[in-house]
C-alpha cells in the first residue's frame, strides 16, 4: 500500500515538474532572441530537471531592455546633445580628408556613426601607440598617472589585490591627495578580491570608487551575467587607453615564476580628439553607478592641439545590455566584408554566433585570406572545447589557424588590408557580443594597420599553424567532448 502512495507521488511530482517546465519552455522561446540559446535553455530544462530552470533563471533571462539598464541608457541619452555639441567642433568633413583608408572606408565609418554613441563622428586628430603586454603598459601608465593634474577615470573589469593592484592604488591615493579628481569603477564579479581592502582604502583616502552592479543576493544572478569588461584609463581628458590588459600581476611578464604562464596581450593609448569617446563611455558609466550627474564641459573634453601632421582617424565604440544594437559585432562582421584581400584576426575566445562564423568563411570563399590567431594554451577548457568545434569548417573552407604557444595569448584585435585596425576589449564570443559592457577602437589609416600586421605576423612565429589533415585525425573521444560543448557554448 506505502508502495503504491509513493507510485503516486512520484507520478503527480513528474506532472508538477512536466508543468513547470513547460511554462518556462514558453518563457524561454518569448524571451530569448537567439534560436540557438533558446534550444540550448530548452536542452537544460527538460534534460536537467531542477537544475535547468535554476541555471535559466539564473543566467538565461534577458534584462537587456530592463529597468536596471534602462535607467543607464535614459543617462547616456540626457547628455548626448551636449556631447554630440562638443564633438562638432573637433569633426572634420570626409571630403576633407587626406587619408586613403579613411575614403575606402566611408561607408563602414558611416555605419559606426549611426550604431554608436548615436551619430558619433569620426575623431580625426590622434596620436596612438600600441602596448604589447604588461610590461609595456604598466610603466606607461603609471608614469601617465603621476602626471595627472586634473583628473583620472579609470575602469575596470579585473582589478586584483596583489602587488600591481596596490602599486596603482598609492598612485591614485597620492594624486588625491594633490587635489586630483580620481573616479574609480570596477566590477564587482571580476574584481571581487578588492571589495574588502583596496576599494575600502582608496574611499577612505579620497578615491571615488563604486562597483559598477554592485552583487546583493537578490540579484546576484543577472548582475554577474552582465560584466562591466571594460577597460578604460582617462588623464584629464587628453590620454586615454583601453585594450585586453586588466590591472593584475599575471598580466605583467616581468618577474615570473618559471612555472606561470606568459602573458601575451594588447592595449592601446591615445593622445588626442579619440580620447572623448574614451571619456563619454566612462561618464555614462559612472552617472549610472554613481547615481551622480558628472557634467560634459571643458574640465572632461578640454580642447586639444595636435600637431597638424598627427592625423590618425579613428572611433569609439561600446556595446552592451544597454546598446540597441550590438556595434562591436557589426564593426567584425563590416571589417570582414569590407578586406579586399586578408584579414587577421587574434582572439583568446572564439565561440561565435551563426553571422560570424558565416562571414569569414564567406570571406575565404570569395578569395580573401583569413588568418586567426587562438590560444594553445588557455585558462579555460571549457572554452577550449567549445572554441575547437568550430575549427574543421574552418579550416575545410581555407582559414589559416594559428595556436599561439609562447603562453596565453589574451589579445582581442583584428586588422585588414583595407587599412582598419581594432583594439579592444571584446572578445569573440556570445557572451561579449550580447552579455559584457565592452569598449573598441577602430582606425582608419594605413601605417598603422601595417604596424598590426607585423605584430600578428610576429605572433605568428611563436604559434603553431593547425592543419587540417591533422585535426581530422583528433579522437572520437575528443570529437564528442567537443561536441557536447558545442551544445552549450551560446551560454558560455
Amino acid at each position: 500500500m506505502l508502495s503504491l502512495i509513493r507510485a503516486d507521488w512520484f507520478v503527480y511530482d513528474e506532472i508538477i515538474y512536466f508543468s513547470i517546465a513547460l511554462v518556462v519552455a514558453i518563457r524561454i522561446i518569448y524571451d530569448t532572441d537567439s534560436i540557438s540559446k533558446t534550444l540550448a535553455y530548452l536542452l537544460l530544462v527538460f534534460f536537467l530537471p531542477v537544475l535547468g530552470i535554476i541555471f535559466y533563471f539564473s543566467f538565461g533571462i534577458n534584462y537587456r531592455k530592463r529597468k536596471m539598464y534602462s535607467k543607464k541608457l535614459e543617462v547616456n541619452d540626457n547628455y548626448n546633445a551636449i556631447l554630440m555639441k562638443r564633438l562638432k567642433g573637433v569633426h572634420r568633413n570626409f571630403e576633407q580628408q587626406a587619408n586613403a583608408a579613411v575614403e575606402q572606408n566611408r561607408s563602414f565609418i558611416k555605419m559606426l556613426s549611426r550604431t554608436a554613441m548615436d551619430e558619433t563622428p569620426l575623431l580625426v586628430d590622434n596620436k596612438a601607440d600600441i602596448l604589447q603586454n604588461g610590461e609595456e603598459f604598466f610603466p606607461r601608465l603609471i608614469e601617465d598617472l603621476k602626471r595627472a593634474k586634473h583628473h583620472i577615470h579609470i575602469e575596470y573589469y579585473i582589478y586584483e589585490n596583489d602587488v600591481l593592484g596596490h602599486e596603482i592604488a598609492d598612485v591614485l591615493v597620492q594624486k588625491a591627495s594633490e587635489g586630483v579628481e580620481i573616479r574609480f569603477i570596477y566590477d564587482d564579479f571580476g574584481s571581487r578580491s578588492i571589495r574588502k581592502n583596496i576599494a575600502k582604502d582608496l574611499r577612505k583616502k579620497g578615491v571615488e570608487a563604486y562597483a559598477f552592479n554592485k552583487i546583493i543576493w537578490l540579484a546576484l544572478a543577472n548582475r554577474m551575467n552582465y560584466r562591466n569588461h571594460r577597460k578604460i584609463v582617462v588623464i584629464d581628458g587628453k590620454i586615454g587607453y583601453t585594450g585586453g590588459i586588466n590591472i593584475a600581476d599575471k598580466y605583467d611578464n616581468r618577474n615570473k615564476a618559471s612555472n606561470a604562464f606568459f602573458w601575451r596581450d594588447t592595449h592601446i593609448r591615445i593622445e588626442g580628439t579619440g580620447v572623448y569617446g574614451l571619456q563619454y563611455i566612462f561618464l555614462a558609466d559612472w552617472n549610472f553607478c554613481s547615481k551622480q550627474s558628472i557634467l560634459f564641459n571643458e574640465y572632461y573634453f578640454p580642447k586639444i592641439e595636435m600637431e597638424k601632421k598627427i592625423q590618425l582617424p579613428l572611433q569609439v565604440i561600446s556595446s552592451g545590455p544597454d546598446s540597441d544594437v550590438p556595434a562591436i559585432l557589426y564593426s567584425v562582421l563590416k571589417a570582414i566584408n569590407s578586406a579586399k584581400n586578408e584579414i587577421l584576426i587574434t582572439t583568446p575566445y572564439y565561440i561565435p554566433d551563426e553571422s560570424l562564423q558565416l562571414a569569414i568563411k564567406m570571406a575565404v570563399l570569395s578569395g580573401k585570406k583569413v588568418k586567426m590567431i587562438l590560444p594553445g594554451i588557455t585558462d579555460s577548457i571549457i572554452v577550449k572545447l567549445a572554441s575547437e568545434s568550430y575549427f574543421q569548417e574552418l579550416l575545410e573552407s581555407g582559414v589559416e589557424i594559428y595556436l599561439y604557444k609562447k603562453g596565453f595569448i589574451h589579445a582581442k584585435t583584428f586588422v585588414t588590408d583595407s587599412g582598419v585596425s581594432s583594439i579592444g576589449t571584446c572578445n569573440l564570443d556570445h557572451r561579449s557580443f550580447d552579455l559584457n559592457f565592452e569598449v573598441n577602437v577602430i582606425l582608419y589609416d594605413f601605417e598603422f594597420a601595417e604596424k598590426m600586421k607585423q605584430m600578428f605576423e610576429q605572433d605568428c612565429k611563436d604559434s603553431i599553424r593547425l592543419e587540417l589533415a591533422r585535426w581530422k585525425k583528433r579522437s572520437k573521444w575528443q570529437r564528442l567532448k567537443n561536441n557536447i560543448i558545442r551544445l552549450l557554448s551560446p551560454l558560455l
